[in-house]
């Protein structure tokens, strides 16, 4: 078969056909592509995508045209739309750094620092059981349940001595609140 009648059997929907013109282009396609992408992943998409839109547009194309022509323009169109694809995230990405640069404040972090401060300071002032069961709780992640077997009491009362902790450190918060404002 011959470079026409391939295409006349692709344009009639010839899976086999396709196959045949898929392995005398697909160099062709992948060695343009390297000319302006370096991904190797990337160059094998455009081609992945080059093919796919040939298929798609199988029924548009003239057999008797110059098939290298149709398939330089569907290829250079893809890798145009993927270094598009690239400059926009890379522009997105600069440009949500350069939001968390602008967003940084010193002294939100001294007021976070100081409320973490105030906050182990309000903690220290509970009961050593309760602080003790909060700190596990809080610090070194444990369960409930695990803090319940360490402590040789229920569930219920880790519950309950952390609820009583979380309640004496947000009844004392708003005067750190007022301190601070």
């Amino acid at each position: 078969m011959d470079e026409q009648e391939i295409l006349t059997e692709v344009k009639a929907g010839n899976t086999t056909a396709f196959e045949r013109l898929y392995d005398c282009y697909w160099l062709k396609v992948y060695n343009f592509a390297r000319l302006y992408i370096t991904s190797s992943s990337e160059v094998s998409e455009v081609v992945q995508d080059v093919f796919v839109k040939v298929w798609e547009s199988r029924e548009t194309f003239d057999e008797t045209k110059n098939f290298d022509g149709f398939l330089f323009i569907i290829t250079r169109n893809i890798i145009f739309n993927y270094s598009r694809r690239y400059f926009n995230e890379l522009n997105f990405k600069m440009t949500a750094l350069r939001g968390i640069e602008n967003s940084y404040n010193i002294e939100e972090e001294l007021d976070a620092a100081d409320l973490k401060n105030y906050v182990d300071r309000l903690i220290a002032q509970l009961p050593p059981q309760r602080q003790r069961i909060f700190k596990m709780s809080r610090e070194q992640h444990l369960s409930n349940k695990e803090i319940a077997e360490q402590c040789a009491v229920t569930e219920k009362a880790i519950e309950r001595q952390i609820t009583l902790a979380l309640k004496f450190i947000k009844d004392n918060l708003p005067l750190f609140i007022v301190f601070m404002g």
